[in-house]
């Protein structure tokens, strides 16, 4: 019979290659080369920082040997190689490779031009100002502990780091299969980042870029250009371009000279000055004269001295060619997710540090809240004791022993034992009136410190206020000014640059075609005119929507399906008055049965608090224009719509304001913005007004001073009535009749406030436009029918009216 220790069991080769190799490869990954998304830290990093922390080498403290740090790694946390430890320490503390050192280094910790640092028995080091926001709080349970490698010890799974070190240091590291590559940030921005992102969690890469404007070299130096940054902070991965920062100067001889003050990230200075001298010998570069290095303690300082006939762009052209003195720094930003390697972009970068620090908060404030009812507890059992000070004298005093009086406190006044030890270990002197006073005075206290510890648990935006400030007070104390310039790489060009601000029309027709037009395309006609021809439109196609805004403003496209869109407007294509337009499905990924409503432009100089919608059906709804500022081009919903129903009218609106609706079949309902109240993006209101059968609303306006109500209806006939002449009322009624409706006239099909300097747009549905002015449109009373404005053949029919304001100029 076989033993049991004899068997042999037979396992292919390739077999155990495969899953030794897989084992090893995710130790490399998990246990060595790749940081940790939510403290930025590989572990040997967190290990000296955290035994730095245990040895009480705080920044007070005075600087301890190198050596002494390494060892104390090695024996309790990194069972590797010495000079791994302590290179990893050195890196920490080289100001020209760490843009928020971790590491106060005291000695020889190398140089830019790659000299290594003094051996470990000669440096010496203590903890940085802003690593201690690293460990902050890791006294208070605020993060888990695991074993140490022989299960002697526990060490940190993660640092609480009260900042992003991920993006603020960045990360370098080659693991089995993948290797990880993110650059140094400036510290004020990335906070920046993190509170925007706080406040907006639905905000998009493109505005957290509004904060993060790009990687920022401890070394400094010129990124340029945009694109690969852009691409890498969407997907993860992407290529920056970087310079160095050269001036040409003049010598006191009349040449001039090249200087070099700044050099890309991670470019070795001495070696990039040898390249510099091969370049000149083997004659690539020709046109210098001298080369050397004057940099000292004060800042570096490369001279290129050139001939007397070298062109000095050129020559700085051809060494930004041959040379380090331009390069590319690959962005690769994977990190650990839950242990596992994970491409994250920028947005997911700040996701998970904010989710860290959420669980950071809430473990903070459980230990404290766990300490301070402790303490109340204590605090309670003295305060009995005072208020019955004889009696408990008297019982210390008739017991034999300690613990006989500890027995006789519990019983007599219901006390737990450690309530009864503490009035037991309680000196004398607390028996004074004032010392009683402080008693009370210190559990209501720490009653109030209970209170509000548990507000903080309760409440989520208590917990994401605190991140706020606790990272806007490390910016407050350790931000300091971008070392990288950005600028645009010529190959590139910002559009918003190229645009001329003017105002333009942007027209919108039933089936989907819009355009741009400068505003002065249409002129000014006297009443009662035929109009001129706005475009030229497919069979049955005629203008819906017509809006005046900047070339540069951003729009708001609102659908019937109650949907949200943007664009800016310069990205809409300009067009001739009678061209037709580009198709709107080319530009927003609109649904089969989705068609704009109506088009809001976001003007930078209007201030508005709110978004009045209202539907067909005569639903009305608020919500804060706030919500639909991070409106991605993919759409969000902007009110919940029935079946039956549709989004015709969206307004801007504030508090106090008043609101009219106006129906179909000629009737109005006024009544107070205050009525409505504000709801989120996707809820679907509340009524307007009771609308009889057959009848809709046709428009949505808010009340201001000083206008007129103008309405206009299918066959061109239209009126102005003062605003005066709308009582208010309460939401939800009938309302009262402000046109009066026949089959000469037609339905209304639209309503405008306007002042008297205002001009008006008619549009019929074969695409004749008419512009108007105000002050010649008659102002009549609210039961009347108005007169021509339009004159319309039997199949023509007004489909859409807009206002011009503020118009002086009028061509008769």
């Amino acid at each position: 019979m076989i033993e049991e220790k004899d068997k042999v069991i037979p396992i292919g080769i390739e077999d155990e290659m495969k899953k030794s190799y897989i084992d090893y490869a995710m130790s490399v990954i998990v246990g060595r080369a790749l940081p940790d998304v939510r403290d930025g830290l590989k572990p040997v990093h967190r290990r000296i920082l955290f035994s730095m922390s245990e040895l009480g080498m705080t920044p007070d403290k005075p600087y301890r040997k190198s050596a002494r740090i390494v060892g104390d790694v090695l024996g309790k946390y990194h069972p590797h190689g010495d000079t791994a430890v302590y290179d990893a320490m050195v890196r920490m503390a080289q100001d020209f490779s760490t843009r928020a050192l971790l590491v106060d280094g005291h000695g020889n910790f190398g140089s830019v031009d790659g000299d290594s640092a003094a051996a470990m028995r000669y440096t010496e080091a203590r903890l940085s100002k802003i690593s201690m926001e690293m460990i902050r709080d890791i006294q208070k349970e605020t993060v888990d502990y695991i074993p140490n490698f022989d299960d002697t010890l526990e060490e940190p799974a993660v640092l609480p780091s009260k900042f992003p070190n991920l993006l603020v240091n960045g990360s370098n590291g080659i693991a089995v299969g993948m290797a990880t590559s993110i650059p140094p940030h400036n510290l004020s921005e990335v906070i920046d980042g993190v509170i925007t992102l706080i406040d907006e969690p639905e905000a998009d890469v493109e505005m957290i870029m509004e904060s993060i404007k790009g990687p920022d070299f401890p070394t400094g130096a010129i990124i340029t250009g945009k694109e690969g940054m852009i691409e890498a902070y969407k997907t993860g991965r992407g290529r920056v371009k970087v310079r160095a920062k050269a001036t040409i100067e003049e010598t006191s001889k009349g040449k001039q000279q090249i200087i070099v003050t700044e050099i890309p990230y991670q470019v070795n200075k001495a070696r990039l000055i040898e390249k510099i001298a091969e370049l000149v010998r083997d004659k690539k570069v020709e046109g210098i004269s001298d080369l050397r290095d004057e940099s000292d303690r004060t800042g570096m300082r490369i001279v290129i001295e050139l001939k007397r006939d070298a062109n000095s762009n050129v020559v700085l052209n051809k060494l930004y060619k041959h040379s380090q003195l331009s390069d590319t720094f690959s962005i690769i930003m994977i990190a650990l997710v839950d242990g596992q390697p994970k491409v994250l972009n920028l947005k997911e970068i700040l996701y998970y540090y904010i989710e860290h620090q959420k669980d950071i908060i809430v473990r903070r404030t459980k230990f404290d809240l766990n300490k301070a009812e402790e303490r109340a507890h204590i605090l309670e059992g003295l305060k009995i004791a005072l208020d019955h000070l004889d009696q408990v004298i008297s019982l210390i005093r008739g017991s034999k022993n300690g613990q006989e009086a500890k027995d006789g406190l519990m019983e007599k006044f219901n006390l737990s034992e450690r309530q009864a030890q503490a009035i037991l270990d309680m000196r004398l002197q607390r028996l004074t009136g004032l010392e009683r006073e402080k008693v009370e005075l210190d559990l209501k206290e720490t009653l109030e410190i209970i209170r509000q510890l548990k507000e903080i648990l309760d409440n989520e935006q208590l917990v994401l206020n605190i991140i706020k400030e606790e990272l806007v007070e490390i910016k407050e104390k350790y931000s300091d000014e971008r070392r990288t310039e950005i600028v645009l790489d010529p190959g590139e060009i910002n559009i918003e640059d190229m645009i001329d601000e003017e105002d333009v029309a942007i027209t919108l027709t039933h089936f989907g075609y819009i355009k741009r037009l400068p505003v002065d395309t249409y002129k000014s006609q006297k009443r009662g005119g035929k109009g001129i021809s706005g475009m030229t439109t497919r069979e049955e196609d005629f203008v819906e929507n017509l809006i005046i805004t900047s070339s540069l403003d951003p729009i708001l496209f609102f659908t019937n399906l109650g949907r949200v869109y943007k664009l800016n407007a310069y990205e809409i294509t300009e067009a001739k008055r009678q061209a037709k337009g580009t198709a709107i499905v080319n530009l927003l990924p609109l649904l089969p049965n989705e068609k704009i409503a109506a088009m809001i432009p976001l003007s930078k100089d209007k201030i508005s608090k709110f978004l009045l919608l209202a539907t067909k059906n005569g639903l009305v709804k608020k919500t804060s224009l706030e919500q639909f500022e991070t409106t991605r081009r993919t759409g969000l919903i902007a009110i919940n719509i029935k079946d039956d129903d549709e989004l015709i009218s969206v307004r801007l609106c504030n508090e106090e304001q008043e609101i009219i609706m106006i129906t179909s079949n000629g009737m109005s309902i006024r009544f107070k913005e205050e009525d409505v109240r504000e709801v989120g993006r996707s809820a679907m209101g509340v009524k307007g007004i009771t609308l009889s059968p057959e009848d809709h609303v046709v428009a949505m306006e808010v009340i201001e001073d000083d206008k007129d109500l103008f309405v206009v209806s299918q066959k061109g006939f239209g009126k102005r009535t003062d605003i005066s002449e709308y009582r208010l009322q309460s939401r939800g009624g009938k309302g009262i009749k402000t046109y009066n409706v026949s089959d000469k006239t037609g339905n209304l099909v639209g309503a405008k406030l306007v002042n008297i300097d205002d001009e008006i747009l008619l549009v019929n549905n074969d695409g004749i436009i008419i512009r108007l002015n105000v002050k010649n449109i008659s102002k009549l009373g609210r039961n009347t029918k108005g007169v021509t404005l339009m004159k319309v053949d039997e199949n023509s029919n007004i489909v859409t009216v807009a206002q011009l304001p503020n118009h002086d100029e009028v061509i008769e």
